[in-house]
């Protein structure tokens, strides 16, 4: 198995320097990750770097709360894509979904798609803040809003565990037969976890732990 074809190689630490960026990339090349995981304001600064290659550039939205408006979240997206961005990673309105307001996260996340002009688009569900029901209806709702992907986690949440193995083999059997896909993150830091992750149902994996894994 070709590891290093499932991660996307991660850095959205709010202090992440652009030596510490530029190491990422470098890392990202040479061990021919699918892709890296950036904030925003580093997207311009990846493309130029990564021209020459095939890695793509992932980025965040409305991170790492996911309370924003949709207005500025579409902003936001529209700014990545202009930016380079290959990839649009977006943190869904927990509250909004507790509320059972199930009309805004589909409006959202149908808004952010048409914001992203065709590439993939990526809902972070922040599985360890929601019930096994809540996981299961916010999926169902990416779904109706025409996302590509569901995510477990920002890796933000404090004493959060991040992506779990129940969570994403529920989230897999969820959307798997509306052709959308899961990417697990949060945790993942040993070669063990991500093989658990995968054959739970990840098709990618965000980790900052890329090199460590692959080369375990």
């Amino acid at each position: 198995m070709e590891l290093n074809k499932y991660i996307e190689h991660t850095l959205l630490k709010q202090d992440a320097t652009r030596e510490e960026v530029k190491k990422l990339l470098d890392e990202a090349i040479e061990n021919k990750f699918l892709g890296v995981c950036i904030n925003p304001c580093n997207v311009s600064f990846a493309r130029e770097y990564l021209k020459d290659t095939d890695i793509k550039i992932v980025t965040v939205i409305g991170f790492p709360l996911g309370q924003t408006t949709s207005e500025i979240k579409i902003l936001e997206t529209i700014d990545a894509v202009k930016n380079g961005a290959d990839e649009i990673d977006m943190v869904i309105n927990g509250g909004k979904l507790k509320d059972g307001d199930y009309d805004y996260i589909t409006d959202e996340i149908s808004k952010i798609k048409f914001a992203c002009q065709n590439r993939p688009l990526k809902v972070i569900l922040e599985t360890d803040l929601l019930t096994k029901e809540e996981i299961k209806k916010a999926c169902e709702l990416c779904i109706k809003g025409h996302a590509d992907f569901v995510k477990t986690s920002t890796g933000f949440v404090k004493n959060g565990v991040g992506a779990k193995e129940e969570d994403v083999k529920l989230m897999h059997d969820t959307v798997k037969d509306a052709g959308l896909h899961v990417k697990a993150s949060g945790g993942i830091r040993d070669k063990e976890t991500a093989l658990k992750m995968i054959e739970a149902g990840a098709i990618r994996l965000g980790t900052s732990s890329g090199v460590k894994i692959i080369n375990s």
